[in-house]
């Protein structure tokens, strides 16, 4: 009697299963409807941003002024990033917790550390191929309404600090969608965290000046100027692209950041008094910091991620 022996069944390579993963994420994100509005609204919330000029310009009966620089101080803003953040990373995991889809993803011949790792690459190409179409729009957008730009050659630098400021927040989705396994409480509590920050940096800038306080938390940061231009810094993390490109084109320059006097403003006045200088620092360290700070929570927000993932009771 002759027994036949079964050829051993070969495993997918790990690169195979990883791809595999981020495959997943990827489709599970564009065929969501949320995805697809929410970067609907980002292109017509950057859209009226660029013609906002032309029709106040039309209005008044003035010609627009051309502005080169349009496209590298562009730099989006905190809206959009958590708009592109929630629209990308809100469902990741909370909505697999909460439609029991995480079941049968955890159950594959693949450890929840590379689930974990392929849905966070997953997200990171979808929010990088938006960027690309989101500045490509606008670099025409701005060529045609505001003239030739310069310094283009950074616009990779802008798309690449603009992916950072919103990791902040799909890390902190990551998190409160890993712990709370709830879609609605990730929201709300972005957008408190979102609300919380956005509006502190005006009050506090107000009453103490600008703060380097500000410059620790996701946001905006202290408000300033590129001494001996009229080139206006927001030194947070919600510019990290625009600080970096500033760093190239003025590596020797300082920022200068003054306490405005709202109690003097006059009426016609096209300008806010200054009541004092609070303090200057070279535009390498405000590029560094910003960067240093937002890889920090992305980092840390991450680490509770994975390490909450990695805990969770997944029940059939």
């Amino acid at each position: 009697m002759t027994m036949t022996q079964n050829p051993k069944r070969e495993h997918p390579s790990w690169f195979a299963r990883f791809w595999a993963i981020m495959r997943y994420e990827m489709l599970w994100n564009i065929r969501k409807k949320k995805f697809i509005l929410i970067l609907a609204l980002v292109f017509i919330v950057s859209t009226l941003i660029l013609i906002l000029p032309l029709a106040l310009s039309a209005s008044n009966g003035e010609k627009i002024t051309a502005n080169p620089t349009y496209v590298i101080t562009f730099g989006g803003s905190g809206f959009l990033y958590l708009l592109l953040a929630i629209g990308t990373a809100v469902n990741t995991f909370s909505s697999e917790f909460e439609t029991g889809s995480i079941v049968p993803l955890v159950t594959k011949p693949v450890s929840r550390t590379m689930i974990f790792l392929g849905k966070l690459f997953g997200t990171f190409i979808i929010l990088l191929i938006s960027y690309v179409i989101l500045y490509g729009y606008t670099t025409v957008a701005a060529l045609a309404i505001y003239g030739p730009q310069s310094n283009l050659q950074y616009m990779p630098v802008i798309v690449v600090g603009s992916l950072i400021s919103t990791f902040i927040w799909v890390a902190l989705l990551f998190a409160v969608g890993t712990i709370s396994k709830n879609t609605i409480v990730t929201v709300i509590a972005a957008i408190i965290l979102f609300l919380a920050f956005f509006f502190s940096a005006p009050i506090i800038n107000e009453f103490s000046g600008p703060s380097p306080v500000l410059n620790y938390f996701p946001g905006t940061g202290a408000s300033g100027n590129i001494l001996g231009t009229n080139i206006t810094v927001s030194s947070g993390t919600d510019d990290i692209g625009t600080n970096i490109v500033n760093y190239g084109l003025y590596p020797s320059a300082n920022v200068t950041y003054y306490k405005l006097n709202i109690t003097a403003v006059r009426v016609g006045e096209r300008s806010i008094p200054t009541a004092g200088l609070v303090y200057t620092e070279p535009t390498s360290l405000v590029a560094a910091r910003a960067l240093s700070v937002a890889a920090a929570y992305i980092a840390g927000l991450l680490l509770v991620a994975w390490f909450a993932f990695k805990r969770s009771q997944i029940m059939d």
